[in-house]
C-alpha cells in the first residue's frame, strides 16, 4: 500500500478471461490483450480510420481476428477513446475521431463484432490505470490531472471510475475558475480571464496547459516562446521565465487544491506532456499542499506512472471489472 493511503477494495478484481483492449487516438490505434488483471501484452499499432465508421469497425474486427484464440469468441473489447462518452446512452463525441461522434459506440460495435464492447475516454482510462496499476494503487480516492496541450482530469474511487452526467467528471480545466490577481514579491499582478475554446472565460485550460503557459508568457512579457523553451529557461534561472512560472503556479495551484478538497483525493497522478517536466510538477505539488485542508507530508501531486500505456492499461481494467460485475464499471 502506498504511503499515506487509506485502505480500499482494489479494482484488480478476480480471475477471468482475457480482455482485448484498444487505445484509439486521432492518428493511431494501439492494440493489446490482457490475459488477466494486471497483465498486458501489446500486439499491434495501426492507423486510425478516423473518418469512416465502417473502416473503423472493420479494422477493429481484423485486429481481433489476427490475435484471438479458441475460447475467446466472447472476450470483451475495451476501448480508450480521445473523446467523451455519455454514460446515460453511450453516445460518443470526438473531434479527433469524427466517425464515432453521435454513435452509441459500445452497442453498435458489439452488434458488429459479436462481443461485449466497452468504452471510456482517454483521461478516464489513465485514471483507471493509475488507480489500479500506477501511483494511485492502494489509495481510496484518486484524482488524475491531465496537463498536456490543455487540461483534463478523471476520478476513481476504490479503483472504479466515477462517471458524472454527460460523462464529465474531474474536468477541473473548465469553468470560470481562475483568479484574476496574483500577489508576487509584494506586487499585485492582474491577469485577465482569457477566452476558452469551451465558450467560457477564465478556465484553467486557458493557462494550465502547454499552450496556456505560452499565452501567459506572452501576456507578461510580450514575446512568443514555446512552452518547452519557457520551462527550459525557468530551470536555468532565466528571470522572465521564472516570473511566468511563478505566476502560473499561483494561478493553477488554487483550482487543483480545490479539486483535492472537494474529492478527498490522497494522490493526484499527473498525465500529459507537462508531467515529464518533473521540477514543474514538484513545484506544483508544494504549492497545492500549502493550500489544502488535509496536510500531507509526502508528495500528493506526482507524475503518473502509466504515461505511455495508460490508455491500454485503463481499458484493460475497465474490461476485467465489467466481466466480473456484468456491466460497465463505473460508480
Amino acid at each position: 500500500m502506498s504511503i499515506g493511503s487509506t485502505p480500499r477494495t482494489t479494482g484488480r478484481i478476480g480471475p477471468g478471461g482475457p480482455v482485448f483492449c484498444v487505445d484509439i487516438g486521432g492518428s493511431f490505434m494501439k492494440f493489446a490483450v490482457s490475459p488477466a488483471p494486471g497483465a498486458l501484452v501489446p500486439l499491434e499499432k495501426v492507423a486510425t480510420p478516423a473518418v469512416s465508421w465502417e473502416d473503423l469497425a472493420a479494422s477493429l474486427s481484423a485486429l481481433i481476428e489476427r490475435s484471438a484464440h479458441e475460447g475467446e469468441a466472447a472476450s470483451p473489447l475495451a476501448l480508450s477513446i480521445a473523446g467523451l462518452i455519455d454514460p446515460r446512452n453511450g453516445i460518443a463525441t470526438s473531434a479527433n475521431i469524427p466517425c464515432i461522434t453521435g454513435r452509441r459506440i459500445g452497442d453498435e460495435l458489439s452488434a458488429i463484432l459479436g462481443r461485449p464492447v466497452l468504452a471510456a475516454n482517454d483521461a478516464d482510462c489513465l485514471t483507471l490505470a493509475e488507480a489500479n496499476e500506477g501511483v494511485g494503487r492502494g489509495h481510496s480516492v484518486v484524482f488524475c490531472a491531465i496537463m498536456g496541450t490543455g487540461i483534463g482530469g478523471g476520478l476513481a474511487i476504490d479503483g472504479r471510475l466515477v462517471r458524472g452526467a454527460g460523462g464529465v467528471t474531474g474536468e477541473w480545466g473548465h469553468g470560470p475558475i481562475l483568479n484574476t490577481s496574483v500577489e508576487l514579491g509584494g506586487e499585485t499582478l492582474h491577469v485577465p480571464r482569457f477566452s476558452c475554446g469551451c465558450g467560457q472565460s477564465g478556465c484553467v485550460d486557458t493557462i494550465g496547459g502547454a499552450r496556456g503557459i505560452e499565452r501567459l508568457h506572452h501576456f507578461l512579457h510580450g514575446c512568443e516562446e514555446t512552452s518547452y523553451r519557457i520551462l527550459e529557461d525557468w530551470q536555468a534561472g532565466e528571470a522572465r521565465a521564472a516570473r511566468t512560472v511563478a505566476v502560473y503556479l499561483e494561478l493553477i495551484a488554487d483550482p487543483l487544491a480545490l479539486s483535492v478538497n472537494v474529492t478527498g483525493a490522497s494522490i493526484v497522478p499527473v498525465g500529459g506532456g507537462l508531467a515529464s517536466v518533473t521540477p514543474l510538477i514538484d513545484a506544483l505539488d508544494r504549492a497545492v499542499r500549502k493550500r489544502i485542508l488535509n496536510r500531507f507530508d509526502h508528495p500528493l501531486v506526482t507524475p503518473a506512472l502509466r504515461q505511455e500505456d495508460g490508455g491500454l492499461v485503463g481499458a484493460a481494467v475497465l474490461g476485467h471489472q465489467s466481466a466480473v460485475h456484468g456491466h460497465e464499471s463505473a460508480v
